[in-house]
């Protein structure tokens, strides 16, 4: 399978699994999307998730988090930078997300991290997406 964005299959998948009330869902394998989902887990959207080692590839298979009702952390989450339209900002320019209730994920010259830490570390980077 050749995707020409696997960020946004990446983001597409979270957000059609969680739509659909799901535990669990499988994605394959790179190091930035492990990245992005280590933030996830660490600001509470996601449960976890695990590496699995198949054969011919790997995956990554990702454990969402609903409250009591099946209401899932997750409300809006979406692609900024495209391939096609690549998105950076520097230290000052980078946006709020919700007044501060979301966050933004950057990809750094110091790796990948969110928005607030990018801030306070006086970095830029690109937009890669907002989670709210």
């Amino acid at each position: 399978m050749n995707l020409t964005d696997p960020m946004a299959d990446l983001l597409t998948r979270i957000r059609n699994a969680v739509r659909s009330k799901q535990d669990k869902v499988s994605i394959p394998h790179s190091n930035v999307k492990v990245e992005v989902l280590r933030i996830l887990k660490e600001e509470g959207y996601i449960s976890s998730y695990a590496v699995e080692e198949r054969e011919p590839h790997r995956n990554i298979v990702v454990f969402l988090k609903y409250s009591g009702r099946r209401q899932a952390p997750i409300t809006r989450i979406e692609r900024v930078s495209r391939p096609g339209c690549r998105v950076y900002c520097n230290k000052d320019e980078i946006p709020e997300v919700l007044g501060g209730l979301g966050i933004n994920i950057i990809s750094t010259s110091r790796g990948v991290m969110t928005g607030r830490q990018a801030r306070q570390l006086g970095i830029g980077g690109e937009l890669l997406c907002v989670v709210s």
